[in-house]
């Protein structure tokens, strides 16, 4: 029932799928810190003319999304307007419709 030779080569197998995965998770870090020094090397500029872009871009998207609230408010405003005297007419249009229909 017990066959060593057998637990000896599950054994054997198990280590070397324990050294297989070790190694890559190795190379996977290897291959990130290569890869951020590579990256580092070639940035187009410091992270402070990063950080300076990026805020004045972000300043640029504030600004434009508080305009196209502002165009949105005064759409709705004129929208809620036309909609409101369309029902304050609207008793009236019915009235004129019905004496037209008698």
């Amino acid at each position: 029932m017990y066959d060593e030779g057998k637990v000896d080569a599950m054994a054997r197998e198990f280590d070397d799928l324990g050294h297989g995965i070790g190694g890559f998770a190795a190379g996977v870090v290897f291959g990130a810190m290569l890869g951020a020094g590579i990256a580092l090397m070639f940035a187009p500029e410091s992270g402070d003319g990063t950080r300076r872009r990026l805020r004045r871009r972000l300043e640029r998207l504030r600004e434009e999304a508080g305009e196209g609230l502002e165009r949105a408010r005064t759409a709705a405003r004129r929208d809620l307007e036309r909609r409101r005297r369309r029902v304050e007419e609207g008793p009236e249009r019915v009235a004129d419709r019905a004496r037209d229909a008698l």
